[in-house]
């Protein structure tokens, strides 16, 4: 029988609201003089990832990034659009950090770390002032002050918005950031690289093999410490609100080199998303969480009622999030609102092609404040959706769906942001994060940023003040040889598969199998089959998948065909957590366990802990647990009504 893992999250003792604090005073330094001598490798150039090589460099460390884009402006935190969190009261509504950190444990249902949900709550302020200072345009009020907005599941407005372009703002901050430092020549910047393979030695990571997606070339970077900011797996589903290049090659890479992956059935589904058009569609287009603000969400009274919706009288309506949840309304969080929908949709009453959407409408927001205040909000967005679907959201309710977009579960870490392999760090969406089963909308960009200003310059530095570094190691190091060797041998076996479908294909295929039984709702049994048939279509994949012959171009099927082999594994892992997890909680909706209403039914006694996967080559993943122990909240019911 295997042994147990021993997972030590490394929290410091004492009191919830100062163990960030301590924790900062006790890690250990390093001079000035010998950051200098050490390098460190940042892969990700999204708000995380830009962050922590801006910050680490500012501090006299060589950093290097690494990122797959042309431009690290590219990055998907770019496409976040509603806002970001933090506790600063400028509503004078009654906000507070102790407020929004028990928000936030509420909001994942009690599946987070005390101490991260307290860490996130109280930097949220530093991280406002570091953007403002860096001259992010947040949008302010006539006086000057700055504006804030509600998000889903809180009753106060404490989100700092741009508009609609809030993460572009935001990440054009920290890419300038960087870029001050490339300048200096403590960043080197590179493009156009896939990481394919983490390099460890001795049990530590020292650096990555990566692809030159133009010419094809493999690469080996070695560092003293290596982040990985890479960005969640939602692309899994093939149809996600994601970027069509966002993968998990990464993080499945760490994990198949020792890193533990935690939780990676909680995945996001957001509620307002344009549905998509035909069966050929590539991804899906987010429409901010923030339009819930102004905009309600309702369905006709009647089944099959196709009636345009403004001939469709209030009486007739069914203002449904209203109705259940009367005291949160249409802000009640993102996976009561996608289930909701979901199961209307599901009965019949939907709207649309398919009656799979429900309507968002402004109509009254514009009646009572105007057109021009509504547009100073949400203008781009206004004029995305006109654009995509053809209709003028100011005078035809938008009709939204429900989508895969943010994924709570990645790779494990402890509380100082490092994995089960010493000297791999995962920042941002791509560690299992503070949210729980459920983030809050408008924490994903508080959370990146503060792993990536505050947290990571901190503990990286602490680690590295332990260690003897000997330096990176030599590109023909027996550890660099042997990734190199691996990755070499992967690509020549998908190269010899010699079939006849293009890649694209087995992820549809992937992402509709995922979605049918490991999406908004989950059953055991369809979970059982699911494994089976994911099994059958990955030897499809092997045995049918085209790759064409190398010609000088730039080989996209093969590294889509890289990625997907890495999703059909995450996939099996996702399968089983879900399976294994046998309560309903947050985003995890297991329909054998519910209420009578048909809310969650959390199960404290058997799964309050985070689910940390263990990869074992050729063999069923062990499953191990960190348990969560609760001081300054207790946990109970998670009532939005």
């Amino acid at each position: 029988m295997s042994t147990p893992m021993l997972l030590d999250p490394r929290l410091p003792d004492g009191p919830v609201a100062t163990v960030w604090q301590r924790c900062r005073e006790t890690l250990p330094l390093i001079s000035p003089s010998r950051k200098q001598g050490l390098r460190i490798l940042v892969v990700g150039s999204g708000l995380a990832g830009a962050a922590a090589a801006a910050s680490l460099a500012e501090q006299g460390y060589r950093v290097q990034v690494l990122t797959y884009h042309d431009s690290p402006r590219r990055a998907h935190s770019v496409a976040a659009q509603g806002g970001i969190n933090a506790a600063r009261n400028y509503a004078n509504d009654g906000d507070s950090v102790e407020r929004l950190f028990r928000d936030t444990v509420k909001g994942g249902d009690f599946r987070a770390r005390e101490a991260g949900c307290h860490r996130l709550a109280e930097i949220s302020g530093a991280i406002i002032d570091q953007c403002v200072a860096q001259g992010v345009p947040f949008a302010r009020e006539y006086g000057g002050t700055l504006a804030n907005r509600s998000f889903g599941g809180a009753l106060v407005s404490r989100t700092f918005y741009a508009r609609g372009q809030t993460g572009q703002q935001l990440l054009y901050g920290a890419y300038q950031a960087m870029l001050r430092q490339v300048a200096a020549g403590r960043v080197e910047l590179l493009c156009r690289r896939d990481m394919l393979d983490l390099v460890v030695h001795d049990g530590v990571a020292r650096g990555v093999v990566c692809r030159h997606q133009i010419s094809g070339a493999l690469e080996v970077l070695s560092a003293d410490a290596v982040l990985l900011a890479t960005g969640g797996y939602s692309n899994v589903f093939y149809l996600s609100t994601n970027a069509l290049k966002s993968n998990a090659t990464a993080i499945w890479q760490a994990h198949r080199r020792g890193a533990c992956f935690a939780n990676p059935c909680f995945t996001q589904i957001h509620p307002t998303c344009i549905p998509s058009g035909d069966v050929h569609q590539s991804k899906l287009t987010l429409m901010s969480e923030s339009l819930r603000n102004d905009g309600r969400i309702w369905l006709p009274l009647q089944p099959g009622d196709d009636r345009p919706p403004a001939a469709i009288p209030a009486a007739e309506r069914d203002y449904f999030l209203e109705r259940q949840y009367p005291s949160y309304g249409n802000l009640v969080p993102r996976d009561l609102a996608s289930r909701r929908a979901r199961e209307l949709c599901l009965e019949g009453r939907g709207v649309g092609p398919g009656g799979r959407s429900v309507y968002l409408d402004l109509a009254e927001a514009i009646a009572r404040d105007g057109t021009a205040p509504i547009e100073a909000r949400y203008g781009n967005l206004l004029e995305m959706y006109e654009r995509i679907t053809g209709d003028d959201p100011r005078t035809t309710p938008m009709r939204i769906y429900p989508a895969p977009h943010y994924t709570m579960g990645g790779l494990w870490v402890d509380y100082h942001l490092m994995s089960t392999v010493p000297g791999l760090f995962v920042l941002g969406e791509a560690n299992f994060s503070e949210h729980g089963a459920n983030r809050l909308g408008a924490s994903a960009l508080m959370q990146a940023l503060a792993d990536g200003y505050f947290i990571a310059p901190a503990t990286v530095t602490g680690w590295l003040a332990g260690r003897a570094i000997g330096g990176p190691l030599p590109a023909d190091h027996p550890a660099c040889r042997e990734a190199l060797a691996a990755v070499q041998a992967r690509m020549e076996v998908l190269r010899r598969t010699g079939g006849s479908q293009p890649v694209d294909v087995f992820h549809r295929s992937l992402g509709h199998l995922m979605i049918d039984a490991c999406g908004i709702s989950r059953r055991a049994d369809r979970l059982t089959a699911a494994l089976d048939e994911l099994e059958a279509l990955r030897r499809r994949f092997l045995a049918e998948v085209c790759i064409p012959k190398e010609d000088g171009v730039l080989d996209g099927e093969l590294a889509k065909a890289l990625r997907l082999e890495d999703f059909f594994g995450l996939a099996d892992l996702m399968l089983r957590d879900a399976l294994a997890r046998q309560e309903s909680c947050g985003a995890h909706f297991r329909e054998e366990h519910q209420t009578p209403d048909g809310e969650a039914l959390r199960d404290d006694d058997r799964f309050a802990h985070i689910a940390a996967w263990e990869h074992r080559p050729g063999r069923t993943p062990l499953r191990h647990s960190e348990p969560l122990l609760y001081q300054s909240v207790t946990p109970g019911p998670r009532s939005y009504g």
